[in-house]
Protein backbone atom coordinates (compact mmCIF):
# COMPACT_ATOMS: atom_id res chain seq x y z
CA UNK A 1 0.00 0.00 0.00
CA UNK A 2 2.88 2.51 0.68
CA UNK A 3 4.58 1.86 -2.23
CA UNK A 4 1.20 2.51 -4.09
CA UNK A 5 0.69 5.74 -2.66
CA UNK A 6 5.12 6.72 -3.19
CA UNK A 7 4.18 5.63 -7.26
CA UNK A 8 1.46 7.72 -7.59
CA UNK A 9 3.23 10.74 -5.29
CA UNK A 10 6.13 10.54 -7.98
CA UNK A 11 3.63 10.79 -11.39
CA UNK A 12 1.97 13.53 -9.56
CA UNK A 13 5.34 15.48 -9.24
CA UNK A 14 6.78 14.62 -12.63
CA UNK A 15 3.61 15.26 -13.97
CA UNK A 16 3.33 18.81 -12.48
CA UNK A 17 7.68 19.34 -13.33
CA UNK A 18 6.79 18.59 -17.17
CA UNK A 19 3.68 21.02 -17.66
CA UNK A 20 4.31 24.20 -19.80
CA UNK A 21 2.84 25.84 -16.94
CA UNK A 22 4.96 25.10 -13.60
CA UNK A 23 7.66 26.08 -16.35
CA UNK A 24 5.84 29.40 -17.25
CA UNK A 25 5.56 30.00 -13.52
CA UNK A 26 9.76 29.20 -12.76
CA UNK A 27 10.31 31.94 -15.23
CA UNK A 28 8.88 34.40 -12.61
CA UNK A 29 12.55 33.60 -11.04
CA UNK A 30 14.56 35.10 -13.37
CA UNK A 31 16.85 37.82 -13.10
CA UNK A 32 16.69 39.01 -16.23
CA UNK A 33 14.28 39.44 -19.09
CA UNK A 34 14.98 39.83 -23.25
CA UNK A 35 13.14 42.29 -24.83
CA UNK A 36 12.77 42.14 -28.64
CA UNK A 37 11.64 44.50 -31.44
CA UNK A 38 11.13 43.84 -34.73
CA UNK A 39 9.74 44.74 -38.28
CA UNK A 40 7.97 42.20 -39.82
CA UNK A 41 7.88 43.67 -43.04
CA UNK A 42 3.94 43.42 -44.32
CA UNK A 43 2.50 41.42 -42.38
CA UNK A 44 -0.92 40.94 -43.74
CA UNK A 45 -3.51 38.78 -44.27
CA UNK A 46 -4.60 37.27 -47.47
CA UNK A 47 -8.08 38.83 -47.61
CA UNK A 48 -9.27 42.40 -49.31
CA UNK A 49 -9.99 45.15 -46.79
CA UNK A 50 -11.97 47.83 -48.26
CA UNK A 51 -11.02 50.17 -46.15
CA UNK A 52 -7.35 50.43 -46.70
CA UNK A 53 -4.80 50.19 -49.26
CA UNK A 54 -3.68 46.91 -49.09
CA UNK A 55 -4.61 45.16 -52.63
CA UNK A 56 -1.20 44.50 -53.42
CA UNK A 57 -1.62 41.70 -49.91
CA UNK A 58 -4.34 39.53 -51.73
CA UNK A 59 -4.29 36.65 -54.07
CA UNK A 60 -5.66 38.24 -57.05
CA UNK A 61 -2.83 41.53 -56.31
CA UNK A 62 0.29 42.27 -57.71
CA UNK A 63 2.67 40.24 -55.04
CA UNK A 64 -0.40 37.10 -55.86
CA UNK A 65 -0.52 36.90 -51.30
CA UNK A 66 -1.74 33.56 -50.89
CA UNK A 67 -2.85 31.24 -48.04
CA UNK A 68 -0.17 29.39 -48.50
CA UNK A 69 2.56 32.45 -48.55
CA UNK A 70 0.94 33.99 -45.38
CA UNK A 71 1.22 30.64 -43.47
CA UNK A 72 4.64 30.66 -44.00
CA UNK A 73 5.29 34.49 -43.38
CA UNK A 74 3.25 33.27 -39.60
CA UNK A 75 5.25 30.68 -39.02
CA UNK A 76 8.53 32.43 -39.80
CA UNK A 77 7.57 34.98 -37.42
CA UNK A 78 7.29 31.96 -34.39
CA UNK A 79 10.38 30.87 -35.51
CA UNK A 80 12.54 34.18 -35.39
CA UNK A 81 10.99 34.70 -31.83
CA UNK A 82 11.62 31.52 -30.16
CA UNK A 83 15.47 31.71 -31.53
CA UNK A 84 15.49 34.71 -30.20
CA UNK A 85 15.00 33.43 -26.97
CA UNK A 86 16.69 31.13 -24.54
CA UNK A 87 14.26 28.26 -23.34
CA UNK A 88 11.40 30.42 -24.47
CA UNK A 89 10.62 33.04 -26.34
CA UNK A 90 11.54 36.70 -25.17
CA UNK A 91 8.70 37.97 -22.69
CA UNK A 92 7.76 41.72 -24.24
CA UNK A 93 8.03 41.61 -28.47
CA UNK A 94 7.63 44.99 -29.95
CA UNK A 95 6.33 44.63 -33.60
CA UNK A 96 5.74 46.87 -36.96
CA UNK A 97 4.24 46.37 -40.05
CA UNK A 98 1.20 44.21 -38.65
CA UNK A 99 -2.32 44.69 -40.70
CA UNK A 100 -4.52 43.56 -37.89
CA UNK A 101 -6.04 41.35 -34.70
CA UNK A 102 -6.31 38.82 -37.50
CA UNK A 103 -2.42 37.83 -38.06
CA UNK A 104 -1.92 38.65 -34.36
CA UNK A 105 -4.27 35.95 -32.77
CA UNK A 106 -3.42 33.42 -36.26
CA UNK A 107 0.24 34.15 -34.85
CA UNK A 108 -0.37 33.39 -31.00
CA UNK A 109 -3.14 30.77 -31.17
CA UNK A 110 -2.47 28.88 -34.15
CA UNK A 111 1.39 28.14 -34.04
CA UNK A 112 3.55 26.42 -31.46
CA UNK A 113 3.45 29.92 -29.96
CA UNK A 114 0.30 28.88 -28.37
CA UNK A 115 1.65 27.14 -25.54
CA UNK A 116 3.43 30.16 -24.00
CA UNK A 117 -0.43 32.10 -24.07
CA UNK A 118 0.92 35.24 -24.97
CA UNK A 119 -1.19 38.06 -25.16
CA UNK A 120 -1.10 41.33 -27.34
CA UNK A 121 -2.29 45.17 -27.30
CA UNK A 122 -3.31 46.49 -30.57
CA UNK A 123 -5.27 49.09 -32.41
CA UNK A 124 -5.87 49.99 -35.75
CA UNK A 125 -3.92 53.11 -37.04
CA UNK A 126 -4.53 55.76 -39.83
CA UNK A 127 -1.82 54.53 -42.40
CA UNK A 128 -3.29 53.96 -45.49
CA UNK A 129 -2.01 50.69 -45.97
CA UNK A 130 -3.50 49.26 -42.71
CA UNK A 131 0.18 49.02 -40.76
CA UNK A 132 0.06 49.16 -37.24
CA UNK A 133 2.53 48.52 -34.04
CA UNK A 134 2.01 46.19 -31.44
CA UNK A 135 2.80 44.77 -28.15
CA UNK A 136 3.06 40.73 -27.48
CA UNK A 137 3.87 40.14 -23.95
CA UNK A 138 3.87 37.02 -21.56
CA UNK A 139 1.43 37.56 -19.11
CA UNK A 140 2.95 35.74 -16.55
CA UNK A 141 5.88 37.95 -16.41
CA UNK A 142 4.27 41.14 -17.04
CA UNK A 143 1.15 42.88 -15.82
CA UNK A 144 0.20 45.75 -17.89
CA UNK A 145 -1.21 48.42 -15.85
CA UNK A 146 -2.24 50.69 -18.35
CA UNK A 147 -1.94 51.49 -22.21
CA UNK A 148 -2.54 54.38 -24.98
CA UNK A 149 -2.07 55.12 -28.19
CA UNK A 150 -0.94 58.84 -29.53
CA UNK A 151 -1.37 60.07 -33.39
CA UNK A 152 1.66 61.03 -35.01
CA UNK A 153 -0.32 64.15 -36.86
CA UNK A 154 0.50 67.90 -37.21
CA UNK A 155 -0.72 71.09 -38.53
CA UNK A 156 2.45 71.19 -40.67
CA UNK A 157 1.45 68.12 -42.94
CA UNK A 158 -2.62 67.71 -42.70
CA UNK A 159 -2.22 65.21 -45.34
CA UNK A 160 0.25 62.79 -42.72
CA UNK A 161 -1.44 59.65 -42.40
CA UNK A 162 1.40 57.48 -40.56
CA UNK A 163 0.93 54.81 -37.69
CA UNK A 164 0.28 55.58 -34.23
CA UNK A 165 2.36 55.26 -31.23
CA UNK A 166 1.98 52.75 -28.80
CA UNK A 167 2.55 54.07 -24.91
CA UNK A 168 1.82 50.53 -22.42
CA UNK A 169 2.63 51.16 -18.57
CA UNK A 170 4.09 47.46 -17.65
CA UNK A 171 5.34 46.12 -14.54
CA UNK A 172 7.56 43.38 -14.25
CA UNK A 173 6.91 40.15 -11.67
CA UNK A 174 5.40 43.02 -9.45
CA UNK A 175 9.09 44.06 -8.97
CA UNK A 176 9.34 46.99 -11.42
CA UNK A 177 6.90 49.43 -13.43
CA UNK A 178 8.49 50.47 -17.08
CA UNK A 179 7.27 53.04 -19.26
CA UNK A 180 7.76 51.59 -23.18
CA UNK A 181 6.82 52.83 -26.50
CA UNK A 182 6.80 51.12 -29.50
CA UNK A 183 7.27 53.67 -32.87
CA UNK A 184 7.38 53.28 -36.82
CA UNK A 185 7.70 56.62 -37.89
CA UNK A 186 6.91 57.94 -41.38
CA UNK A 187 9.43 56.56 -44.34
CA UNK A 188 11.70 58.05 -46.43
CA UNK A 189 9.53 57.98 -49.65
CA UNK A 190 10.29 61.20 -51.89
CA UNK A 191 13.83 61.27 -50.08
CA UNK A 192 15.38 61.40 -46.60
CA UNK A 193 15.65 65.13 -46.57
CA UNK A 194 12.25 65.66 -48.31
CA UNK A 195 10.59 63.22 -45.65
CA UNK A 196 12.32 64.43 -42.31
CA UNK A 197 9.71 66.74 -41.29
CA UNK A 198 7.34 63.99 -41.04
CA UNK A 199 10.18 62.61 -38.80
CA UNK A 200 10.24 65.57 -36.72
CA UNK A 201 6.54 65.20 -36.08
CA UNK A 202 6.87 62.10 -34.49
CA UNK A 203 9.79 63.06 -32.76
CA UNK A 204 8.17 66.63 -31.28
CA UNK A 205 5.15 64.53 -30.15
CA UNK A 206 7.16 61.36 -28.42
CA UNK A 207 9.40 63.82 -26.98
CA UNK A 208 6.13 65.53 -25.17
CA UNK A 209 4.96 62.16 -23.53
CA UNK A 210 8.38 61.77 -22.42
CA UNK A 211 8.39 65.62 -20.62
CA UNK A 212 5.42 64.52 -19.18
CA UNK A 213 6.55 61.35 -17.41
CA UNK A 214 9.69 63.23 -16.02
CA UNK A 215 7.28 65.61 -14.86
CA UNK A 216 4.81 63.56 -12.43
CA UNK A 217 7.43 60.14 -11.92
CA UNK A 218 10.44 59.96 -10.09
CA UNK A 219 12.46 58.60 -11.92
CA UNK A 220 10.74 56.59 -14.13
CA UNK A 221 12.18 53.61 -16.71
CA UNK A 222 11.99 54.23 -20.13
CA UNK A 223 12.37 52.21 -22.86
CA UNK A 224 11.55 53.09 -26.51
CA UNK A 225 11.72 51.09 -29.36
CA UNK A 226 11.35 50.66 -32.69
CA UNK A 227 11.71 51.40 -36.51
CA UNK A 228 12.44 54.84 -36.59
CA UNK A 229 13.32 55.23 -39.93
CA UNK A 230 16.20 57.26 -39.42
CA UNK A 231 19.98 56.45 -37.95
CA UNK A 232 21.03 57.42 -34.02
CA UNK A 233 22.90 60.52 -35.55
CA UNK A 234 19.88 62.00 -37.33
CA UNK A 235 18.20 65.41 -36.19
CA UNK A 236 14.62 63.97 -35.59
CA UNK A 237 16.93 61.32 -32.75
CA UNK A 238 19.39 64.14 -31.44
CA UNK A 239 17.41 67.59 -31.49
CA UNK A 240 14.01 66.50 -31.50
CA UNK A 241 13.74 63.52 -29.16
CA UNK A 242 16.92 64.63 -27.32
CA UNK A 243 18.64 61.42 -27.41
CA UNK A 244 22.49 61.02 -26.32
CA UNK A 245 25.55 59.21 -27.00
CA UNK A 246 26.19 57.28 -24.06
CA UNK A 247 29.33 58.40 -21.87
CA UNK A 248 30.78 58.78 -18.85
CA UNK A 249 28.72 61.19 -17.33
CA UNK A 250 24.93 59.39 -17.14
CA UNK A 251 22.22 61.56 -16.12
CA UNK A 252 19.04 59.79 -14.54
CA UNK A 253 16.31 62.33 -16.61
CA UNK A 254 17.89 61.70 -20.14
CA UNK A 255 17.16 59.20 -23.11
CA UNK A 256 20.43 57.21 -24.21
CA UNK A 257 20.73 55.18 -27.40
CA UNK A 258 21.89 51.74 -27.24
CA UNK A 259 21.92 50.83 -31.11
CA UNK A 260 25.43 51.23 -32.22
CA UNK A 261 27.63 49.52 -34.46
CA UNK A 262 30.66 48.85 -33.13
CA UNK A 263 33.90 46.48 -33.80
CA UNK A 264 32.57 43.32 -32.08
CA UNK A 265 28.73 43.86 -32.97
CA UNK A 266 27.30 40.71 -35.10
CA UNK A 267 25.67 42.57 -37.87
CA UNK A 268 26.58 46.24 -40.15
CA UNK A 269 22.74 47.04 -39.47
CA UNK A 270 18.80 46.39 -39.53
CA UNK A 271 17.99 47.01 -42.93
CA UNK A 272 20.37 47.10 -46.29
CA UNK A 273 19.37 49.28 -49.43
CA UNK A 274 21.51 48.14 -52.35
CA UNK A 275 25.18 48.78 -51.18
CA UNK A 276 24.63 50.14 -47.61
CA UNK A 277 23.52 49.42 -44.48
CA UNK A 278 21.31 51.62 -41.80
CA UNK A 279 20.66 50.93 -38.38
CA UNK A 280 17.06 51.73 -38.03
CA UNK A 281 15.84 49.64 -35.75
CA UNK A 282 16.62 51.06 -32.28
CA UNK A 283 15.84 51.30 -28.33
CA UNK A 284 16.51 53.97 -25.92
CA UNK A 285 16.25 54.14 -22.90
CA UNK A 286 16.31 56.68 -19.72
CA UNK A 287 19.86 57.20 -17.71
CA UNK A 288 18.21 55.60 -14.48
CA UNK A 289 18.73 51.84 -16.42
CA UNK A 290 22.10 52.62 -17.24
CA UNK A 291 23.47 52.25 -13.42
CA UNK A 292 25.45 49.53 -13.32
CA UNK A 293 25.15 49.84 -8.98
CA UNK A 294 21.23 49.57 -9.26
CA UNK A 295 18.82 47.58 -10.55
CA UNK A 296 16.83 47.09 -12.89
CA UNK A 297 19.70 47.47 -14.97
CA UNK A 298 20.94 47.79 -18.88
CA UNK A 299 24.35 47.10 -19.80
CA UNK A 300 25.07 49.99 -22.42
CA UNK A 301 26.07 46.55 -24.83
CA UNK A 302 23.38 45.12 -24.35
CA UNK A 303 21.45 45.77 -28.04
CA UNK A 304 22.19 43.13 -29.98
CA UNK A 305 21.27 43.03 -33.66
CA UNK A 306 19.91 39.29 -34.57
CA UNK A 307 21.50 37.66 -37.41
CA UNK A 308 21.14 34.40 -37.49
CA UNK A 309 22.07 32.59 -40.26
CA UNK A 310 18.46 31.55 -41.70
CA UNK A 311 17.91 35.52 -41.91
CA UNK A 312 20.65 36.20 -44.21
CA UNK A 313 21.12 35.48 -47.87
CA UNK A 314 23.87 36.06 -50.09
CA UNK A 315 24.01 38.76 -51.64
CA UNK A 316 24.51 38.45 -55.52
CA UNK A 317 24.02 41.99 -56.59
CA UNK A 318 25.67 44.30 -53.99
CA UNK A 319 28.03 41.36 -52.50
CA UNK A 320 28.49 39.78 -49.36
CA UNK A 321 25.35 38.89 -47.11
CA UNK A 322 21.57 40.83 -47.22
CA UNK A 323 18.56 40.43 -45.00
CA UNK A 324 16.47 36.89 -46.78
CA UNK A 325 13.39 39.07 -46.99
CA UNK A 326 9.94 37.93 -47.98
CA UNK A 327 9.95 39.68 -51.55
CA UNK A 328 12.92 41.16 -53.18
CA UNK A 329 10.44 43.97 -55.14
CA UNK A 330 8.01 42.18 -56.72
CA UNK A 331 9.49 38.93 -56.28
CA UNK A 332 8.85 36.04 -53.69
CA UNK A 333 11.55 34.59 -51.85
CA UNK A 334 10.01 33.44 -48.72
CA UNK A 335 12.36 34.71 -46.23
CA UNK A 336 11.46 36.36 -42.97
CA UNK A 337 11.37 40.45 -43.29
CA UNK A 338 13.77 43.11 -44.69
CA UNK A 339 14.66 44.39 -41.42
CA UNK A 340 16.54 42.57 -38.88
CA UNK A 341 15.73 42.13 -34.95
CA UNK A 342 17.10 43.90 -31.98
CA UNK A 343 16.95 43.00 -28.93
CA UNK A 344 17.79 44.03 -25.27
CA UNK A 345 18.09 42.29 -21.38
CA UNK A 346 17.03 44.11 -18.50
CA UNK A 347 19.01 42.38 -15.65
CA UNK A 348 17.20 42.89 -11.89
Amino acid sequence: MMNKFINCFIVIIISILLSDNFFAQSSFQSDSFKILFYNTENFFDYFDDPFTNDNDFTPKGIKHWTKNKYEKKRNNLYKIFVSAGSSEPPCLIGLCEIENDYVLKDLLYNTPFAKYNYRYIHKNSPDERGIDVALLYNPLMINVIDYKYFQVKSELNIKLKTRDILYCKLKFSDIDTFHFFINHWPSRRGGQKKSEINRIIAAKILRNKIDSLFEINVNPKIIIMGDFNDEPDDISLTEYLKVKKINANIKSNELYNLSKITENSNANGTIKYQSNWYVFDQIIVSGNLLNSTERPYIAPDSYKIINNDFLMTEDEKYTGYKIFSTYSGYKYQGGFSDHLPVSILIKF
